[in-house]
């Protein structure tokens, strides 16, 4: 979905909770109409699961609202998160209390699940809402830890093989040069994040995508509390354009395989047609 020359575009993995409404604005005005938070951390570890569920609530319900004031169209992916699970007392309680937020309507996958230093309770947390997910044919959102990346993301591979999940229903983010080949040689989908600092560049994603291909590969900014970038996707865009890529292949990674991905999900119904609302409207 094109308009002049400005791309219709998806932001599959994007903590909105922690952005301005200036960015919300921002990001419509680059092209950006539907978005998806996952569930993550949020600075400080939580000490009660009603902690999480507040959270949760917020992230489905407050958050699509102030979305939709800005012409986007949001949904969440809900789980414990990985940075979080090493208290495995307190991810039994978050997650036997998970249901009622996974089935809400704005709900379309279980994620941000994975994990983060490689513990033995972060992959009990893992596979509990992994066979979670799988129950209800639910997308998954795998976090691969930013430290031994390549460890972590091969024993995540062999936890998907292990247990049978079904890999067209699962996308392993945060992917490097490193993991790339074996993600997509899993048959999992492939997340590319992309930050000013840290994770990829723009050129990175170009040239993994030069020699891989785009089939399966999502890029996603990501953006939360750090220094992150709500407008990533628009600067790929504008990357790959210089870059010599098709307007084809720019369009499978910020719109066409975010939009196969969550289809999986009967709660993915996407409306790139939501118009702003004059903030005299609501604003008290």
């Amino acid at each position: 979905m094109n308009k002049g020359n400005k791309m219709t575009i998806i932001e599959p993995h994007i903590h909105m909770l922690s952005r301005t409404t200036d960015e919300y604005q921002a990001m419509y005005r680059a092209g950006i109409r539907a978005c998806v938070e996952p569930s993550f951390w949020l600075g400080t570890n939580r000490r009660y699961a009603g902690s999480f569920f507040d959270y949760f609530q917020l992230i489905l319900e407050f958050e699509t609202i102030r979305a939709a004031r800005f012409g986007i169209d949001h949904y969440c992916a809900i789980a414990m998160n990985p940075k979080e699970a090493d208290d495995r007392g307190l991810a039994d309680e978050v997650i036997d209390g998970l249901v009622p937020y996974i089935e809400h309507p704005r709900c379309v996958a279980m994620g941000e699940i994975g994990l983060n230093l490689n513990t033995p309770d972060e992959e009990y947390a893992m596979i509990r809402q992994l066979r979670m997910a799988e129950e209800r044919k639910m997308p998954v959102i795998l976090h691969t830890p930013h430290v031994d990346k390549a460890r972590g993301t091969r024993r995540i591979l062999e936890i998907i093989r292990a247990e049978g999940f079904t890999v067209e229903r699962i996308d392993v983010d945060h992917n490097t040069e490193e993991t790339i080949r074996m993600t997509l040689d899993s048959g999992c989908y492939a997340g590319m994040t992309v930050y000013p600092y840290s994770k990829l560049t723009p050129q990175r994603v170009s040239d993994m995508v030069k020699q891989y291909g785009s089939d399966r590969v999502i890029v996603n900014g990501s953006a939360d509390w750090g220094v992150s970038d709500p407008l990533s996707l628009i600067k790929v865009v504008e990357h790959m354009r210089g870059d010599g890529h098709s307007e084809e292949t720019i369009r499978d990674l910020v719109f066409n395989t975010a939009m196969r991905f969550y289809s999986a999900s009967p709660n993915w119904k996407p409306d790139f047609g939501i118009e702003p609302q004059d903030p005299r409207t609501y604003q008290r």
